[in-house]
C-alpha cells in the first residue's frame, strides 16, 4: 500500500508550491512553479491518496502539529523568496543519536533572535544534508523532526560568509510520538481480486496463540481439533511461508505450532491461483507472511505470553537497517500443554460386543525458535537476501486411556493404557534469494531463490496395559521412530512489462524431496522385549517435481485479462525396505488458468476465473505405519494412493460503500480420484486408511462483509454454503450421495474509552454427511481484550479461545457390520500477553500496520 501526503500552498504573486512525500517521508519533496497569479494566500490543503480502498486513514493533529506544518511551509516560502538577497550560507547534516543514521526531511529553521519570527529554512535531503542562504545576521537555528526532540543552536561561527554546523544530533521524543499520531485503521480482511489478505494485528483473540489459532480466525479457513487445515470446507490446501514452501508448514510434527501470532504480519488466501503458483493444493493456497521490519536504525519489540492450560513464551524481534544492509532476526522460547479429551466406541453389530475408551491425551512441548537474515543492497536495482530459521521441539506425552469391554450380558473386562512418550524435533530452513529490478520499468523483475529444508524426529514410546477387572493379562509395548526429511526448492521467476497494458511472466521450479521413516514395535514377552516384525519396517519416500510456467496479462481501462499454463512433471517413489514393497509413479500434467476482471466503478468490480490443481498424496497419506496410543482406533497410510485433480471455477465481486464492504463469490469444483479415509473393522479394532474413491462435484456460495456503523464498532462476517455430489465405489459398496454443509463466522470489535479494545468471535459449522456416516455440527466463541499502556509503546492483551468449551467434534461411522463413534474436545484456552516496542519498533498490536 502506498500512501501519499500532498501539501499544496498557493502564494502571491506567481508561485505555487507542491510538497509530496509518503506517510513515512521516504520520497523527497517536489517544488513546482506555476505561472498562475494569486493575490493572497488562498488555501492550505492536506490530501491523502490511498491505493487500497479497504484502508481508512485517521489523522490526529493537535495545535502543536498544525503550527509545525505551517512553520515548515513558511520556511519553504521564505527560502524561495530569499533567493534575491543572500549573504550567508549555512550547511550541516542531521543524524539520529542512537543509530547515527541520517534523518531525511528534517526541518531546519532560521529565526530572528529579537522577534522570534521565521526568516528562512530548508529540509534535509535523503542523506540528512541541508544548505540555507540568508541575508540576516542576528538569528538562531532550530532543527525539528516529528518523533524527535527539538534542537536549538544559538552559538555558531561565521567564516567568510559560511556557517558549517557539522553533524546535528537529534534524540528521540517518545511523548511526541504519542502526541502526533497517524493511524491506518485497516479492516480485518482486505479483499483483492486475486487474493484476500487477513491482517493479524487486528485479531485480539489470537494474541499469544499459535499459527493454527490465527488461521482459524481467517475467513474461509478452518482448522479442526486434529490440526487439519481446510479452505471452504475442502482439505488439500497448499501452505506457504513468505510465498514459498517451508518445513515449518509441513505435516511432520506440530511445525506450525512453533510460529506464534506475534511473529505473523498477515495471511493471504488464494482460492483460485494462477499458473504462476505451484499447482499443489486442490482447494487453494494459504500464504503466511512473517514480519521483517525495514525502518532504519535499531528497532525491535519483545513479547511475553502466559496462559492456561500452561502456555508460556517469550519472543524478541530485532532489526537494524543501514544504507547497504537490512539485518533482521526473531527469537522465541516457550512451553505449552495441548491436552485433548477423547471418547471412542467400537461396536460389533454381529455379536453385539462393544469396546468403550476414554481419556486425556497430552502433547507437552518445549520449543525454541530463531530466525536470522540479511538483505544486502548491492545497488538500487540488485538485492541479495540470505536467511535461515531453526526450530527445536522437545515433546513429552503423558497420556492415559480407560477401556471397557461389554456384551449383551454386561461388562467383560476393564483396563487402562498408559503412555510415556519423549521426542525431539529439530527443524532447519535456509534460503538464498537474488532480486534484480531493471531500470526501464519498476515491474521488470528477475527473482531467483534456493531453499533448503531439513526436519528430523526421534521418538520413543512406552505403553502399559493394566487390567482392573476381568481375566486379561497385562501387556507392555514399546515403539521407536527415527524420521528424517530433506527438501530442496529452486525457483526462477521473470516478469517483463512490454507496455503499460501488456505483461509477461515466466519461470521454472524444481523440488527434490527425500524422506525416510524407521519404525519399530516391540512386545514384552517373559521379561524380554521381542520385535514385532509385522509392525516394523523402514519406509522410504522420494519425490521430485519439475515445473515450468508462462502467463500473459492485458489491462486496458476497466478491463483486465490474464491467462497462462503450467506444466509439472512428478517422479514419486516409495519403498518398504524390509518387505521390498515399492510403488513408483511418473506423470506429467498441464495446469491452465485464466481470469477476466471488470471494474464498473471505484466501488464495484467483478472477476471470473478458472484453474486446474493437483493434490499429491503426502507422506502420512502414504506411510502405512501408525500410532498405537489407542490400539483399538488406528490411523494408517496407503502407499498405493494416486493424486487428486481439481478443476476450479469462480465468479466473485467486490462492492465498497463508505461504511460497508461486501464480497460475493460463487464457485464450482470438480475433483477426480478423491482421497477419502475409509473405516475398516476387524476384531473390534477400527482402522482408518485413505483410498481413492470416485469423484466429487462441489458448488458453493461465499459472502464476506465488513460493516462499520459507528466509529467505535466494527462487524466482520463470513458465510459459506457448499452443496456437493459424491460418486464412488469401494469393495463393491456404493458411496453415491448428495449433501449440503454450511458455516458462518462473525466478529464484533468495540473501541472503548481509555484505549481499550474488545472483540468477540462466534463460529458455527453445520452437520455434515461423510462417505460412511455423519460429522456433528459445532458452535464456539472466542474473545479478546486489549489495553494500550506506556503511551502506546506497550500493549496488554487477554484472549480466551472456546469460551464455553463447546468446540466438540463428534464423528459416527455407520455400517452394516459395525458402528464407530468418536468425540474430541480441546477445551478452553486463556492467554495473557504483554508486548513492548523499542527503538522505532512498535508493540505487537501494530503488526501489519504503520504509524
Amino acid at each position: 500500500m502506498d500512501n501519499y501526503w500532498i501539501i499544496i500552498v498557493q502564494i502571491p504573486p506567481k508561485i505555487a508550491i507542491v510538497c509530496c512525500s509518503t506517510s513515512v517521508c521516504r520520497s523527497p519533496p517536489k517544488i513546482c512553479r506555476s505561472k498562475k497569479a494569486h493575490r493572497n494566500l488562498k488555501h492550505l490543503l492536506l490530501f491523502c491518496i490511498i491505493n487500497e480502498k479497504q484502508t481508512k486513514i485517521k489523522i490526529t493533529m493537535n495545535t502543536a502539529l498544525l503550527k509545525k506544518c505551517v512553520s515548515s511551509l513558511l520556511i519553504i516560502f521564505l527560502s524561495i523568496s530569499s533567493i534575491f538577497a543572500q549573504n550567508i550560507t549555512l550547511t550541516g547534516k542531521v543524524i539520529e543519536k542512537n543509530s547515527e543514521q541520517a534523518v531525511e526531511f528534517a526541518t531546519v529553521m532560521l529565526a530572528d533572535k529579537a522577534t522570534k519570527t521565521v526568516i528562512g529554512g530548508a529540509t534535509t535531503d535523503i542523506n540528512g544534508n541541508f544548505e540555507i542562504k540568508t541575508d540576516k545576521q542576528d538569528f538562531y537555528i532550530e532543527v525539528t523532526f516529528i518523533g524527535f526532540q527539538k534542537k536549538t543552536i544559538e552559538r555558531f561561527e561565521i567564516v567568510n560568509g559560511k556557517v558549517n554546523l557539522g553533524a546535528i544530533v537529534l534524540t528521540e521524543d517518545s511523548e511526541m510520538l504519542e502526541e502526533v499520531e497517524v493511524v491506518a485503521e485497516k479492516s480485518q480482511t482486505v479483499f483483492k481480486l486475486d487474493k484476500r489478505v487477513f491482517n493479524v494485528g487486528s485479531d485480539l483473540s489470537s494474541t499469544g496463540a499459535s499459527a493454527y489459532e490465527v488461521l482459524n480466525n481467517v475467513p474461509s479457513v478452518n482448522v479442526n481439533i486434529e490440526g487439519v487445515i481446510s479452505l471452504r470446507g475442502s482439505s488439500g490446501v497448499q501452505i506457504l511461508i513468505n510465498g514459498k514452501p517451508s518445513v515449518i508448514a509441513s505435516e511432520q510434527g506440530n511445525a506450525l505450532g512453533t510460529i506464534t501470532a506475534d511473529m505473523i504480519e498477515k495471511v493471504e488466501v488464494i482460492t483460485n491461483p494462477s499458473a504462476k503458483y505451484e499447482a499443489e493444493g486442490t482447494s487453494g493456497i494459504i500464504n503466511i507472511v512473517l514480519k521483517k521490519e525495514e525502518r532504519k536504525g535499531l528497532n525491535g519489540s519483545i513479547s511475553l505470553n502466559t496462559g492456561l492450560p500452561q502456555n508460556h513464551s517469550v519472543g524478541l524481534s530485532l532489526n537494524r537497517r543501514t544504507e547497504k544492509f537490512n539485518l533482521f532476526s526473531q527469537f522465541g522460547v516457550g512451553y505449552r500443554e495441548l491436552p485433548r479429551f477423547g471418547e471412542n466406541i467400537n461396536r460389533n453389530l454381529l455379536n453385539n460386543e462393544t469396546i468403550f475408551s476414554e481419556g486425556t491425551e497430552y502433547r507437552n512441548e518445549q520449543f525454541y525458535n530463531i530466525i536470522l537474515g540479511t538483505d544486502y543492497i548491492i545497488n538500487p536495482q540488485n538485492i541479495i537476501t540470505l536467511s535461515g530459521s531453526f526450530a527445536y521441539e522437545i515433546e513429552d506425552q503423558p497420556s492415559r486411556n480407560d477401556f471397557r469391554r461389554e456384551d449383551e450380558n454386561g461388562i467383560i473386562a476393564e483396563w487402562y493404557r498408559t503412555e510415556i512418550t519423549s521426542a525431539t524435533n529439530p527443524k532447519l530452513q535456509y534460503e538464498l534469494q537474488y532480486k534484480s529490478d531493471f531500470k526501464d520499468d519498476k515491474d521488470h523483475v528477475l527473482l531467483f531463490s534456493a531453499i533448503g529444508n531439513v526436519f528430523a524426529k526421534d521418538q520413543e514410546s512406552e505403553f502399559e496395559n493394566i487390567t482392573t477387572f476381568g481375566n486379561l493379562a497385562n501387556e507392555n509395548q514399546q515403539t521407536r521412530t527415527n524420521f528424517s526429511e530433506t527438501k530442496y526448492t529452486f525457483q526462477l521467476d521473470y516478469t517483463k512489462p512490454f507496455s503499460k497494458n501488456i505483461t509477461l511472466e515466466t519461470g521454472a521450479m524444481y523440488v527434490i524431496q527425500d524422506v525416510q521413516n524407521d519404525f519399530a514395535v516391540s512386545n514384552l514377552t517373559n521379561g524380554e522385549w521381542i520385535n514385532d516384525s509385522s509392525l516394523t519396517n523402514i519406509f522410504e519416500y522420494k519425490q521430485n517435481v519439475l515445473g515450468l510456467y508462462g502467463t500473459g496479462s492485458y489491462e486496458t481501462g476497466s478491463w483486465g485479462f490474464k491467462a497462462g499454463v503450467r506444466y509439472e512433471f512428478t517422479d514419486l517413489q516409495t519403498l518398504l525396505i524390509n518387505t521390498n514393497e515399492s510403488n513408483n509413479q511418473r506423470f506429467g500434467n498441464f495446469f491452465p488458468s485464466g481470469f477476466i476482471s471488470y471494474k464498473f466503478s471505484d466501488r464495484f468490480s467483478m472477476q471470473t476465473g478458472y484453474s486446474r490443481r493437483i493434490y499429491r498424496p503426502r507422506l502420512w497419506d502414504l506411510n502405512p505405519f501408525f500410532n498405537i496410543r489407542n490400539n483399538f482406533v488406528i490411523r494408517a497410510g496407503n502407499p498405493d494412493l494416486q493424486p487428486e485433480f481439481t478443476d476450479s471455477y469462480e465468479v466473485s465481486s467486490i462492492y465498497i460503500l463508505d461504511k460497508i464492504s461486501l464480497n460475493f463469490s460463487v464457485y464450482h469444483r470438480y475433483t477426480t480420484e478423491v482421497i477419502e479415509r475409509i473405516s475398516l473393522f476387524d476384531n473390534n479394532v477400527t482402522t482408518f486408511i485413505p483410498y481413492n474413491i470416485g469423484t466429487n462435484q462441489a458448488t458453493g456460495f461465499e459472502f464476506n462483509t465488513k460493516i462499520s456503523p459507528k466509529k467505535w464498532l466494527t462487524l466482520n462476517g463470513d458465510v459459506n454454503i457448499n452443496y456437493f455430489n459424491r460418486k464412488g465405489e469401494f469393495e463393491g459398496q456404493n458411496f453415491d450421495f448428495d449433501a449440503t454443509v454450511w458455516s458462518t463466522k462473525w466478529t464484533g470489535k468495540v473501541k472503548l474509552p481509555k484505549d481499550i479494545d474488545f472483540e468477540v468471535t462466534g463460529r458455527y459449522e453445520s452437520e455434515e454427511q461423510t462417505i460412511q456416516g455423519m460429522r456433528s455440527d459445532i458452535l464456539f466463541a472466542d474473545l479478546g481484550v486489549r489495553k494500550k499502556i506506556l503511551k502506546g509503546k506497550a500493549v496488554v492483551n487477554l484472549g480466551v479461545r472456546d469460551i464455553f468449551a463447546s468446540r466438540i467434534r463428534e464423528n459416527e461411522t455407520i455400517q452394516t457390520n459395525f458402528y464407530a463413534y468418536s468425540r474430541n474436545l480441546r477445551g478452553r484456552f486463556v492467554t495473557l500477553s504483554f508486548s513492548y516496542g523499542f527503538g522505532k519498533g512498535e508493540a505487537m498490536e501494530y503488526s501489519g500496520k504503520r504509524r
